[in-house]
Protein backbone atom coordinates (compact mmCIF):
# COMPACT_ATOMS: atom_id res chain seq x y z
CA UNK A 1 0.00 0.00 0.00
CA UNK A 2 2.86 2.66 0.61
CA UNK A 3 4.63 1.92 -2.91
CA UNK A 4 0.89 2.40 -4.45
CA UNK A 5 0.63 6.04 -2.44
CA UNK A 6 4.23 6.77 -3.21
CA UNK A 7 3.50 6.21 -6.58
CA UNK A 8 0.35 8.18 -6.79
CA UNK A 9 2.19 10.83 -4.87
CA UNK A 10 4.48 11.21 -7.77
CA UNK A 11 1.71 10.90 -10.48
CA UNK A 12 0.00 13.91 -9.19
CA UNK A 13 3.36 15.83 -8.95
CA UNK A 14 4.40 15.15 -12.17
CA UNK A 15 0.59 16.29 -13.45
CA UNK A 16 1.34 19.33 -11.43
CA UNK A 17 4.76 20.22 -13.10
CA UNK A 18 2.89 20.15 -16.35
CA UNK A 19 -0.08 22.14 -15.43
CA UNK A 20 -0.27 25.49 -16.65
CA UNK A 21 1.65 28.38 -14.82
CA UNK A 22 -0.34 31.42 -12.70
CA UNK A 23 -0.10 34.34 -11.15
CA UNK A 24 -2.04 36.98 -9.03
CA UNK A 25 -1.80 40.26 -10.21
CA UNK A 26 -1.91 43.51 -7.72
CA UNK A 27 -5.81 43.16 -8.32
CA UNK A 28 -6.09 39.91 -7.05
CA UNK A 29 -7.07 38.64 -11.49
CA UNK A 30 -5.35 34.87 -11.62
CA UNK A 31 -2.96 35.43 -14.98
CA UNK A 32 -1.59 33.23 -17.23
CA UNK A 33 2.45 33.08 -17.48
CA UNK A 34 5.23 30.81 -18.75
CA UNK A 35 4.38 28.62 -22.18
CA UNK A 36 0.91 27.98 -22.60
CA UNK A 37 -0.86 25.82 -25.38
CA UNK A 38 -3.55 26.64 -27.71
CA UNK A 39 -5.85 24.05 -25.59
CA UNK A 40 -5.28 25.84 -22.71
CA UNK A 41 -5.92 29.46 -24.48
CA UNK A 42 -8.98 28.15 -25.89
CA UNK A 43 -10.63 26.03 -23.06
CA UNK A 44 -8.61 27.48 -20.20
CA UNK A 45 -9.35 30.87 -18.31
CA UNK A 46 -9.68 33.04 -20.71
CA UNK A 47 -12.02 31.05 -23.01
CA UNK A 48 -14.23 33.90 -23.38
CA UNK A 49 -11.59 35.44 -25.73
CA UNK A 50 -13.03 33.06 -28.16
CA UNK A 51 -16.23 33.04 -27.55
CA UNK A 52 -16.78 36.74 -28.01
CA UNK A 53 -18.44 38.19 -30.82
CA UNK A 54 -16.01 40.28 -33.13
CA UNK A 55 -18.05 41.57 -35.60
CA UNK A 56 -15.24 43.99 -36.76
CA UNK A 57 -13.31 41.09 -38.34
CA UNK A 58 -13.98 38.29 -40.91
CA UNK A 59 -12.64 34.79 -41.84
CA UNK A 60 -11.97 33.81 -45.54
CA UNK A 61 -14.43 31.07 -47.00
CA UNK A 62 -11.39 29.43 -48.49
CA UNK A 63 -8.04 29.22 -47.82
CA UNK A 64 -6.02 32.13 -49.73
CA UNK A 65 -3.10 30.84 -51.97
CA UNK A 66 -0.17 32.25 -50.50
CA UNK A 67 -0.92 30.59 -47.50
CA UNK A 68 1.14 27.40 -48.18
CA UNK A 69 4.31 29.59 -48.46
CA UNK A 70 3.83 29.28 -44.56
CA UNK A 71 3.79 25.78 -44.23
CA UNK A 72 7.75 25.70 -43.42
CA UNK A 73 7.44 28.32 -40.58
CA UNK A 74 7.24 28.62 -36.87
CA UNK A 75 5.41 30.95 -35.25
CA UNK A 76 6.13 32.15 -31.88
CA UNK A 77 3.53 34.61 -30.12
CA UNK A 78 4.75 36.71 -26.90
CA UNK A 79 0.94 38.02 -25.50
CA UNK A 80 -0.33 39.00 -22.29
CA UNK A 81 -3.77 37.69 -20.70
CA UNK A 82 -4.05 41.05 -19.10
CA UNK A 83 -3.54 42.99 -22.72
CA UNK A 84 -6.74 44.14 -24.37
CA UNK A 85 -4.40 43.56 -27.70
CA UNK A 86 -3.56 40.29 -26.88
CA UNK A 87 -7.04 39.30 -26.58
CA UNK A 88 -8.09 40.85 -29.88
CA UNK A 89 -4.71 40.09 -32.50
CA UNK A 90 -4.35 36.48 -30.81
CA UNK A 91 -7.77 34.93 -30.79
CA UNK A 92 -7.78 37.14 -34.50
CA UNK A 93 -4.25 35.49 -35.39
CA UNK A 94 -4.99 31.86 -34.26
CA UNK A 95 -8.69 31.98 -36.13
CA UNK A 96 -7.33 33.35 -39.29
CA UNK A 97 -4.39 31.01 -39.31
CA UNK A 98 -7.05 27.97 -39.38
CA UNK A 99 -9.07 29.20 -41.77
CA UNK A 100 -6.29 29.20 -43.77
CA UNK A 101 -5.54 25.49 -43.29
CA UNK A 102 -2.45 26.09 -42.08
CA UNK A 103 -1.24 23.58 -38.82
CA UNK A 104 -1.41 25.12 -35.41
CA UNK A 105 0.98 22.86 -34.88
CA UNK A 106 3.34 25.49 -35.89
CA UNK A 107 2.44 27.95 -33.35
CA UNK A 108 3.42 28.59 -30.03
CA UNK A 109 2.71 31.05 -27.06
CA UNK A 110 4.67 32.20 -24.34
CA UNK A 111 2.61 34.75 -21.66
CA UNK A 112 4.49 37.47 -19.73
CA UNK A 113 3.89 39.21 -16.57
CA UNK A 114 2.76 42.88 -16.01
CA UNK A 115 3.39 44.80 -13.48
CA UNK A 116 6.67 46.49 -12.11
CA UNK A 117 8.84 43.68 -11.07
CA UNK A 118 9.08 41.54 -14.26
CA UNK A 119 7.42 43.63 -16.96
CA UNK A 120 6.49 41.77 -19.98
CA UNK A 121 8.77 38.91 -18.79
CA UNK A 122 8.30 35.03 -18.49
CA UNK A 123 8.92 33.44 -15.67
CA UNK A 124 12.14 31.21 -16.84
CA UNK A 125 13.43 34.33 -19.67
CA UNK A 126 11.61 33.25 -22.12
CA UNK A 127 11.44 36.52 -23.54
CA UNK A 128 15.86 36.93 -23.14
CA UNK A 129 17.08 38.07 -26.58
CA UNK A 130 13.53 38.55 -28.43
CA UNK A 131 13.42 42.06 -27.93
CA UNK A 132 10.20 42.03 -26.96
CA UNK A 133 8.83 45.36 -26.22
CA UNK A 134 4.92 44.97 -27.01
CA UNK A 135 2.36 42.57 -27.13
CA UNK A 136 1.33 40.62 -28.63
CA UNK A 137 4.51 40.22 -30.80
CA UNK A 138 4.48 37.43 -33.66
CA UNK A 139 7.82 36.38 -34.52
CA UNK A 140 8.22 34.41 -37.84
CA UNK A 141 10.91 32.57 -38.33
CA UNK A 142 12.41 29.45 -40.27
CA UNK A 143 14.92 26.87 -39.89
CA UNK A 144 15.41 28.96 -36.82
CA UNK A 145 16.36 32.36 -38.04
CA UNK A 146 13.48 35.51 -38.01
CA UNK A 147 12.26 36.85 -41.28
CA UNK A 148 9.62 38.89 -40.14
CA UNK A 149 7.55 39.93 -37.23
CA UNK A 150 3.93 41.47 -36.30
CA UNK A 151 4.11 43.85 -32.96
CA UNK A 152 0.83 44.47 -31.13
CA UNK A 153 -1.32 44.77 -33.98
CA UNK A 154 -0.70 44.77 -38.02
CA UNK A 155 0.24 47.40 -39.76
CA UNK A 156 -2.46 47.42 -42.19
CA UNK A 157 -4.89 44.28 -41.91
CA UNK A 158 -4.06 40.54 -40.60
CA UNK A 159 -4.83 39.25 -44.32
CA UNK A 160 -2.36 41.65 -46.01
CA UNK A 161 0.40 41.83 -43.34
CA UNK A 162 0.29 37.84 -43.33
CA UNK A 163 0.30 37.87 -47.21
CA UNK A 164 3.43 39.93 -47.53
CA UNK A 165 5.04 37.83 -45.27
CA UNK A 166 4.29 34.48 -47.16
CA UNK A 167 5.48 36.48 -50.22
CA UNK A 168 8.78 38.02 -48.76
CA UNK A 169 7.80 41.39 -48.51
CA UNK A 170 7.12 41.42 -44.49
CA UNK A 171 5.96 44.98 -43.72
CA UNK A 172 8.25 47.42 -41.36
CA UNK A 173 6.04 46.32 -38.08
CA UNK A 174 4.99 49.36 -36.00
CA UNK A 175 6.60 50.76 -33.21
CA UNK A 176 9.53 50.95 -35.76
CA UNK A 177 11.02 53.43 -33.81
CA UNK A 178 11.44 51.15 -30.74
CA UNK A 179 12.54 48.07 -32.87
CA UNK A 180 15.13 50.72 -34.49
CA UNK A 181 16.64 51.46 -30.44
CA UNK A 182 16.63 48.31 -29.54
CA UNK A 183 18.61 46.60 -32.64
CA UNK A 184 20.76 50.09 -31.81
CA UNK A 185 21.46 48.88 -28.70
CA UNK A 186 22.53 45.08 -28.86
CA UNK A 187 24.56 46.11 -31.91
CA UNK A 188 26.61 48.93 -30.37
CA UNK A 189 28.32 50.04 -27.05
CA UNK A 190 26.77 52.79 -25.27
CA UNK A 191 30.06 54.99 -25.71
CA UNK A 192 29.72 54.27 -29.23
CA UNK A 193 26.08 55.17 -29.33
CA UNK A 194 26.54 58.50 -27.46
CA UNK A 195 29.74 59.27 -29.61
CA UNK A 196 27.48 59.53 -32.23
CA UNK A 197 23.97 60.47 -30.60
CA UNK A 198 23.06 63.29 -33.33
CA UNK A 199 22.47 60.99 -35.65
CA UNK A 200 21.14 58.36 -34.04
CA UNK A 201 18.94 60.19 -32.43
CA UNK A 202 18.03 62.03 -36.05
CA UNK A 203 17.09 58.13 -37.24
CA UNK A 204 15.16 57.28 -34.36
CA UNK A 205 12.91 60.53 -35.10
CA UNK A 206 12.37 59.61 -38.19
CA UNK A 207 10.60 56.11 -37.24
CA UNK A 208 9.12 57.05 -33.43
CA UNK A 209 5.31 58.08 -33.69
CA UNK A 210 4.65 58.98 -29.82
CA UNK A 211 6.61 59.47 -26.26
CA UNK A 212 5.17 56.05 -24.97
CA UNK A 213 6.88 54.04 -27.31
CA UNK A 214 10.30 54.94 -26.35
CA UNK A 215 9.19 55.23 -22.83
CA UNK A 216 7.50 51.63 -22.71
CA UNK A 217 10.99 50.08 -24.35
CA UNK A 218 12.71 51.93 -21.73
CA UNK A 219 10.62 50.56 -18.58
CA UNK A 220 10.97 46.78 -20.62
CA UNK A 221 14.77 47.45 -20.24
CA UNK A 222 14.42 48.57 -16.93
CA UNK A 223 12.44 45.91 -15.22
CA UNK A 224 15.13 43.66 -16.80
CA UNK A 225 17.92 45.22 -15.13
CA UNK A 226 19.28 46.60 -17.95
CA UNK A 227 19.80 49.74 -16.21
CA UNK A 228 22.28 51.72 -18.76
CA UNK A 229 20.30 50.63 -21.84
CA UNK A 230 17.19 51.93 -19.85
CA UNK A 231 18.84 55.06 -19.41
CA UNK A 232 20.21 55.27 -23.08
CA UNK A 233 16.67 55.64 -24.39
CA UNK A 234 15.26 57.71 -21.69
CA UNK A 235 18.05 60.19 -22.08
CA UNK A 236 16.75 59.89 -26.58
CA UNK A 237 12.82 60.34 -25.61
CA UNK A 238 13.84 63.66 -23.78
CA UNK A 239 15.73 64.62 -26.77
CA UNK A 240 12.81 63.68 -29.15
CA UNK A 241 9.67 64.80 -27.07
CA UNK A 242 11.17 67.47 -25.18
CA UNK A 243 8.16 69.58 -24.43
CA UNK A 244 6.39 66.19 -22.38
CA UNK A 245 7.15 66.25 -18.82
CA UNK A 246 6.95 62.41 -18.46
CA UNK A 247 9.77 62.15 -20.75
CA UNK A 248 11.79 63.52 -18.17
CA UNK A 249 9.89 61.81 -15.24
CA UNK A 250 10.89 58.51 -16.81
CA UNK A 251 15.21 59.69 -17.54
CA UNK A 252 14.82 61.16 -13.71
CA UNK A 253 13.60 57.73 -12.25
CA UNK A 254 16.49 55.92 -13.82
CA UNK A 255 18.97 58.59 -13.26
CA UNK A 256 17.51 58.03 -9.45
CA UNK A 257 18.73 54.94 -9.65
CA UNK A 258 21.84 54.91 -11.16
CA UNK A 259 22.64 56.78 -8.19
CA UNK A 260 22.91 60.37 -10.00
CA UNK A 261 21.65 62.57 -7.94
CA UNK A 262 21.91 65.94 -9.24
CA UNK A 263 20.80 64.89 -12.90
CA UNK A 264 17.89 63.31 -11.72
CA UNK A 265 16.90 66.71 -9.60
CA UNK A 266 17.54 68.84 -12.91
CA UNK A 267 15.44 66.14 -14.86
CA UNK A 268 12.48 66.36 -12.10
CA UNK A 269 12.77 70.31 -12.27
CA UNK A 270 12.41 70.24 -15.81
CA UNK A 271 9.23 68.20 -15.32
CA UNK A 272 7.64 70.90 -12.88
CA UNK A 273 8.89 73.42 -15.67
CA UNK A 274 5.97 71.78 -17.87
CA UNK A 275 4.08 70.45 -15.32
CA UNK A 276 4.59 72.76 -11.86
CA UNK A 277 2.02 70.58 -10.08
CA UNK A 278 2.94 67.05 -10.43
CA UNK A 279 2.95 64.88 -7.27
CA UNK A 280 5.01 62.66 -8.29
CA UNK A 281 7.59 65.55 -9.41
CA UNK A 282 7.39 67.33 -6.40
CA UNK A 283 7.99 64.03 -4.03
CA UNK A 284 11.05 62.93 -5.82
CA UNK A 285 12.69 66.18 -5.82
CA UNK A 286 11.85 66.26 -1.97
CA UNK A 287 13.56 62.57 -1.41
CA UNK A 288 16.71 63.90 -4.00
CA UNK A 289 17.11 66.99 -1.89
CA UNK A 290 17.43 65.61 1.16
CA UNK A 291 19.66 62.85 -0.09
CA UNK A 292 21.71 65.44 -1.71
CA UNK A 293 22.06 67.41 1.60
CA UNK A 294 23.29 64.74 3.80
CA UNK A 295 26.28 64.04 1.07
CA UNK A 296 27.14 67.81 1.35
CA UNK A 297 27.12 67.69 4.89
Amino acid sequence: MMRFNTLLVLFLLSLNSFAQQTYLTEDKVTHYCGPVTEAELRNGAFAEWFTDEDPDFTLPDTAPAWASNLNDTRVEVFLGTWCRDSKTWVTRFLNYWEAAGLDTDQLSFVALYNGDEKYKQGPAAEEKGRNIHRVPTFIFSREGEEFARIVEHPVTDLETDLAQIALGHPVRPAYAGANAMWELLDSQPIDSIYAHGNKHVNDIYRLVSHSTELNTLGYVLLRAGELNKASVVFHFNTFLFRYDPNTHDSYGEVLALAGKTEAAIKSYEKVLAFKPEDENALAQLAVLRGKLEKIEE
